[in-house]
């Protein structure tokens, strides 16, 4: 069982990983690039006024100048670096399907692309609806209550997912609204000022592509990893009977 998880979620993730990179080198990496040039001409601006400002500052001081963070270049190198996450992630959510379809085995490969839906759903889908994909220069509240509340918002649609689609009381599923609603009437956390340097056209598109890429890869991977995985458990139980057969 845990080789068939393992094999299922390497397979299947490296797949949907070349997919999703290169949807995103398509659609998602061009508006980063412009959105970049926005945060490069304010960057330049701040440098050039704190320049000025440092001319015409009285006596002298000695900086301390730290070096600068590597970053890939445009081309290939930021190419394979969205690969090498892509990677990571794509067979994270792999593991996650394989292992529940132990759970609930998919009798078909479309079984899988639901499951991918319902990891779609929990996500990207419900954490966006509160905080959306944001170009670069888009300012954003603190980080920790932003990964606290997508935590919350994942967990909370996954359970309520859980309980409608697995609940046999009618119950169960008013308690599963209200669970997934939660976290929307709650409000995900926002900075105090609303301020992005790319256009709003820019920042809309922006958010329509990565909604449509990640749908695109949660139902590749889903549909692939259900495949694969009733595949492999055909072959066990062939291989099981054969060797029953064989005493």
């Amino acid at each position: 069982m845990f080789k068939r998880i393992l094999t299922t979620a390497c397979y299947t993730g490296a797949v949907a990983a070349l997919l999703l990179t290169l949807l995103q080198s398509l659609w998602i990496s061009p508006l980063i690039l412009q959105a970049e040039v926005f945060e490069k001409a304010a960057a330049a601006q701040e440098q050039t006024q704190a320049h000025h400002a440092h001319e015409h500052a009285e006596g002298t001081h000695e900086h301390a100048h730290d070096a600068q963070a590597w970053s890939p270049e445009d081309g290939w190198q930021r190419t394979m670096s969205t690969f090498g996450a892509d990677l990571v992630v794509a067979i994270g959510f792999a593991l996650l399907l394989s292992g529940l379809y132990n759970l609930r085995a998919p009798a078909k490969a479309w079984h899988g692309v639901l499951w991918g839906l319902a990891g779609y759903a929990t996500f990207c889908l419900a954490p966006a609806a509160g905080l959306p994909p944001e170009l670069p220069g888009t300012m954003a509240a603190e980080l920790s209550l932003r990964q606290d509340w997508w935590g919350a918002t994942a967990l909370a649609t996954a359970v309520g997912l859980a309980l409608i689609v697995f609940g046999r009381h009618w119950l169960w599923r008013i308690v599963a609204v209200l669970l997934m609603a939660a976290p929307h009437i709650s409000g995900a956390p926002q900075p105090a000022e609303q301020h992005a340097l790319a256009p709003d056209e820019l920042q809309a598109q922006f958010q329509i592509f990565s909604l449509l890429v990640n749908a695109v890869f949660w139902m590749a991977l889903g549909g692939m990893s259900a495949w694969w995985y009733v595949r492999q458990k055909d072959i066990s139980s062939v291989a099981s009977s054969q060797a029953i057969s064989l005493r």
